[in-house]
């Protein structure tokens, strides 16, 4: 069954000393399962009621939607947290060439997308399916110690990008804090992709060959080779492509309705192409590949300051059919091919302005805003509030320095959280409605790490952050517990049932007196209004700043309970469990793989085989105590006569990889529906990492690939000692 299986998460006890920098939902006291238990709320004491998670943390369907019950409940370390740490601090502007100085085998973080279903098929055709990275030459692991990692990346060697593509952000062009950024920036602006070649397939409609023009062929072929996918069974997919196609067609053309449609011919040509390009000699893919590589090389670079920094994202997305996710209602609608008239290029004022890469066109706009790090920029095609950005890759200086003073700022929230805490309990009993709004909406976001929620068009998906809840989406149940249901982030389903202090267990009621399901909860209430008002309690704070404030320090709290030592293995195995409770505390999911199954009969029938040369190890072992030769084979050989003490080494090493793969299979059961990787990319202060593999002698690849490693650059210098 592909269904998700419930995850449990083990619960620890709240710490017993000082709890002011601890996460508000840890600091808790179990009651039974399936509650969440609470104290009785003492205004003297301004202290957060206790919570526990519901133990039973599911992943379910609801209408092609993922559920997910969340936990908020994280174990916590009993040792005080020092409020300076005495790390390092590394220069940010040595991380794009100490990066270079680091040579790893590490292992390949999946990405979001890493299918090509979407890209047009004359730029698959031309694509090589063998790995576009460089290999790795493999050397004995180090461990990392006190020291800086002084491990080299092959030279030459690129680093896996998170993204081929740039994400679609609501974040405008002009936002920043005004400060400068770079004196000089140069760069080659971006690069589109190729131009459709038409195949001239013809597709079917009632039984009969149609003619397409390239145009109406393109997007036709977008659909087709999607036929084996889930995509093309939701009738929202298939409307919108069809409103979308129709318009390509005209009113007057030979096809009027998708049912009567037959992709198959494409389909099978796409297949056939797709096996071609499997049989080209090594040559031939090498070929297209340092062909790729030389027409891409000189967007890869930009110089800022005279640094020469790679770029991120330069590549702009090809036109396809828009997927979304969960139950987006423009699931399927054509995503229009990009051209040179919709970027706008932000450049220095003395630097030449890029070439435009398609003749007889033009940039939309040249800037030279020294006040942002992005070097272009263009509307999304599917939403068009929405921006898709260029920057520089993750391990350049520029975005070392920003992650490293979000993780600052996510620090220094821990000098300021009892005080936010108690200000926000005092006016949960406010007259003010507005301050009550804040003060409950604060409380929630800081307890159980939600987002703050935007404002969007009404033919966005149904998602909702905290201050953008409906009235339908939080139920009271008597005497004091809140049930959550609603579609977050990515659509991705978020239901707990939490008990609450009494005032804002009553403050919830009264905000719902008189509102229908769908009226707004905070109806006084907005992001801008809420990040106004916690500027006010520390410079910069942002309901963001808590996400990843209770991310890291519940990694950091984790790591340092339950790190023993021991077996190398059972310590990557702690750091995943601690990255798993940040990952369900995030609401970060994803789907069950479609091989986890046959992995896991893989796994087991390895571990059923090892059993068996076990149990006659130990039976050759019984007879050569007593003189006697082993038995036969499975084939009927006679076996090699060998000592008791050489056999009891061959039981040990069995036992050993039994008792391994015992645990990788726990281990893959227990991640299968929790994605891992984007807490760490976002959430997690990597210093907590760094330092933790430092104290424990955990090869930082271990955990890192070679993408994290490039972009924490920055934070390899870190003293083994550091706590978040």
């Amino acid at each position: 069954s592909e269904d998700a299986k419930p995850i449990k998460a083990r619960l620890g006890k709240p710490c017993e000393d000082s709890d002011d920098d601890k996460p508000l939902s840890s600091r808790i006291t179990p009651k039974k399962v399936g509650t969440l238990g609470s104290q009785p709320y003492d205004s003297k004491e301004r202290k957060p009621v206790a919570s526990k998670v519901q133990k039973n943390c599911s992943s379910t369907t609801d209408k092609g939607k993922t559920s997910f019950v969340i936990s908020t409940k994280r174990p916590l370390d009993k040792a005080n947290i020092s409020e300076k740490s005495s790390a390092k601090r590394p220069k940010v502007s040595d991380s794009s060439t100490s990066i270079k100085n680091m040579q790893v085998s590490a292992k390949k973080e999946p990405k979001e997308e890493d299918d090509d279903d979407f890209i047009p098929i004359s730029q698959r055709i031309k694509k090589p399916t063998s790995d576009n990275k460089s290999p790795v030459t493999k050397q004995k692991v180090t461990k990392v110690g006190p020291s800086s990692i002084k491990k080299k990346i092959k030279k030459g060697q690129k680093a896996s990008q998170f993204s081929k593509y740039s994400k679609s952000t609501t974040v405008p062009p002009s936002s920043n804090d005004g400060q400068k950024k770079w004196t000089s920036l140069v760069h080659n602006g971006v690069i589109f992709p190729p131009p459709y070649k038409p195949h001239g397939v013809k597709m079917l409609y009632s039984g009969k060959p149609v003619t397409l023009s390239p145009e109406q062929e393109e997007v036709a072929t977008m659909y087709a080779v999607m036929k084996d996918t889930d995509y093309v069974q939701k009738q929202t997919f298939r409307n919108n492509f069809w409103n979308d196609w129709h318009k390509l067609l005209g009113k007057n053309h030979i096809i009027q309705k998708l049912d009567a449609c037959d992709f198959s011919p494409i389909y099978d040509w796409y297949q056939n192409e797709k096996e071609k390009k499997k049989q080209m000699s090594t040559e031939e893919k090498k070929a297209l590949k340092e062909d790729k590589l030389k027409e891409e090389e000189k967007y890869m670079w930009a110089v800022v300051d005279g640094v020469k920094e790679k770029v991120g994202n330069f590549r702009v997305e090809p036109p396809g059919l828009f997927r979304g996710r969960g139950e987006h209602p423009k699931s399927g609608k054509l995503k229009r091919r990009i051209r040179p008239s919709d970027v706008t290029i932000n450049i220095g004022k003395d630097a030449p302005i890029p070439e435009c890469p398609i003749p007889g066109e033009s940039w939309k706009e040249v800037r030279h805003d020294n006040t942002v790090t992005w070097l272009a920029f263009w509307n999304d095609p599917i939403n068009q509030r929405e921006f898709k950005y260029v920057f520089l890759a993750p391990s350049s200086s520029l975005k070392g320095q920003s992650d490293k003073e979000k993780y600052e700022k996510a620090r220094m929230l821990k000098d300021y959280i009892g005080n936010i805490r108690a200000a926000y309990t005092r006016d949960f009993t406010s007259k003010d409605g507005t301050k009550r709004q804040i003060a409950v909406a604060t409380y929630l976001i800081d307890k159980l790490a939600l987002r703050a929620g935007n404002e969007k068009d009404d033919d966005e998906a149904d998602t909702v952050g905290c201050c953008t809840l409906k009235v339908e989406n939080v139920k009271a149940i008597a005497p004091n517990s809140l049930e959550f249901n609603f579609l977050g982030k990515d659509s991705i389903r978020y239901e707990n049932t939490v008990e609450v202090e009494i005032p804002v267990y009553k403050a919830i009621i009264q905000f719902q007196i008189g509102k229908r399901g769908c009226d707004d909860l905070f109806d006084r209430l907005d992001t801008s209004k809420l990040n106004a008002h916690l500027k006010e309690l520390m410079p910069g704070l942002t309901a963001k700043v808590f996400r990843t404030y209770n991310a890291s320090i519940t990694l950091d709290n984790i790591l340092n309970k339950e790190t023993k030592e021991g077996d190398l293995s059972e310590k990557v195995v702690v750091y995943q469990h601690a990255n798993k409770e940040v990952a369900i505390i995030c609401n970060h999911q994803r789907t069950i793989s479609k091989t986890h199954s046959a992995q896991m009969s893989r796994l087991l029938e390895k571990i059923g085989n090892l059993q068996s040369i076990l149990k006659e190890l130990k039976t050759d072992l019984d007879r050569a105590k007593k003189g006697r030769p082993p038995l036969k084979d499975a084939d009927g050989k006679q076996k090699r006569n060998l000592t008791p003490e050489a056999l009891e080494r061959k039981i040990a090493q069995t036992t050993v990889k039994i008792e391994k793969m015992e645990l990788d299979m726990r281990t893959k059961e227990d991640l299968k529906t929790v994605a891992l990787g984007t807490s760490k990319i976002n959430y997690l202060d990597p210093r907590i990492t760094v330092a933790w593999c430092k104290r424990h002698e955990v090869p930082i690849e271990k955990i890192f690939n070679k993408s994290l490693l490039a972009k924490f650059a920055w934070a390899m210098d870190v003293d083994p000692d550091f706590r978040f």
